[in-house]
């Protein structure tokens, strides 16, 4: 839901996602995109890195080599990536965090001292960069966005997908660019788990307040001021200050949430179809909004090009609410969400295939090898 309230603004822009890429002209409509920009994106690359580490400690727990079997789900991980971008979505970020969690899931279970001096220096790595990129866009006149182009909405859908295919080089771009600031907060959200974020004592806790404390009160006002600076300021209002939010506001949803008492209600339950059926949800929002808002679907980029900002933020909720009655709904008579279930089942197709190779049953978990991981240091 944070990442569509990045995303909704590239695909209302009449000229396309593009031209979508820039700050707002008018006050309201920066300030709505600040609400999202860069920070959603970072606390899912946050918790991209908690799920790494979960399947890290899964995977010492049954004594099956690290990183094994990951890399599968990595691979699999690029192809669904690869796919929803040729098809749905120009600034798709899976390609992105496939990339990353090959370079992490070699990291994640060195010794901290190590992990440390990976994420000091790819963060200065990043840091450095943005900030060369800021000088650039404040002394030499450039323009931040992508190339816009009739095809969004006098195009047909498949005129889109030739023309990302053409722009491949061009769109990947942010992709290369987020992997250092990625791998830092894979390797954060990893560390934190560790260090007991989610954790109901009062560690947890503690730990909880000083993420608030840096992410909310220290990096929020900041990225507010940079919001409003205007559009040599991108790269530090999007990729600079806003992870530092993000850990912000992983402290603050996990506090919240740790005090959750009672029966969920329906806004509870909407939120936990969508978190369990998140990459399911991921998809379908994109694909919902460029019906809605490109030429070969309802055209309304371009027919509501007038209405803007309010009729954005009505799109988004609009979206966010269909996909969270479709996933609780679809939860009564399923598991998992549907592209999940094809994700489970391609995870296990090797493993069919090797077992029948081999004359045996499949027993449902990848194989296991008598080479373990390193232990987790307490």
């Amino acid at each position: 839901m944070g990442t569509l309230g990045t995303n909704i603004w590239l695909f209302t822009a009449p000229g396309g996602p593009g031209a979508g890429v820039g700050a707002g002209t008018e006050p309201v409509e920066t300030f709505l995109r600040f609400l999202a920009n860069g920070k959603f994106l970072g606390l899912l690359t946050l918790l991209f890195g908690v799920g790494l580490e979960l399947q890290y400690r899964s995977a010492l727990r049954r004594g099956v080599r690290w990183p094994g079997w990951y890399l599968w789900r990595a691979a699999l991980l690029f192809a669904e990536g690869l796919l929803h971008y040729m098809l749905i979505f120009e600034f798709d970020v899976l390609m992105g965090y496939a990339v990353t969690s090959m370079l992490v899931a070699y990291l994640i279970g060195r010794s901290d001292r190590a992990v440390r001096a990976w994420m000091i220096a790819l963060g200065a790595l990043h840091a450095a960069a943005a900030a060369l990129i800021t000088y650039v866009l404040l002394t030499v006149d450039l323009q931040v966005g992508g190339p816009v182009t009739p095809v969004y909405t006098e195009g047909s859908w498949l005129d889109q997908v030739i023309a990302r295919l053409q722009l491949m080089p061009i769109y990947r771009i942010e992709s290369i660019f987020i992997v250092p600031m990625a791998t830092v907060l894979f390797l954060a959200g990893s560390r934190l788990t560790r260090a007991g974020v989610f954790e109901t004592s009062a560690r947890g806790s503690r730990l909880r307040v000083r993420l608030m404390v840096i992410g909310l009160g220290v990096a929020l006002p900041l990225n507010a001021v940079t919001a409003f600076a205007g559009p040599a300021w991108f790269f530090v209002d999007r990729y600079m200050l806003p992870p530092f939010v993000a850990l912000g506001l992983l402290g603050l949803v996990t506090t919240l949430v740790s005090r959750m008492r009672g029966t969920a209600g329906r806004l509870r339950r909407g939120l936990t179809g969508v978190g369990r059926t998140a990459l399911s949800c991921y998809v379908l929002q994109n694909l919902v909004a460029s019906v809605i808002c490109y030429g070969w679907g309802f055209g309304l980029a371009a027919r509501f090009a007038d209405l803007r900002p309010w009729w954005v933020v009505g799109a988004w909720a609009g979206i966010c609410a269909l996909f969270m009655v479709s996933s609780t709904l679809w939860l009564r008579f399923a598991g998992r969400g549907p592209l999940e279930l094809v994700w489970q089942w391609a995870y296990r197709l090797p493993q069919r295939g090797r077992d029948q190779g081999s004359g045996s049953a499949a027993q449902g978990s990848p194989p296991q090898t008598s080479t373990t991981a390193p232990s987790l240091r307490k």
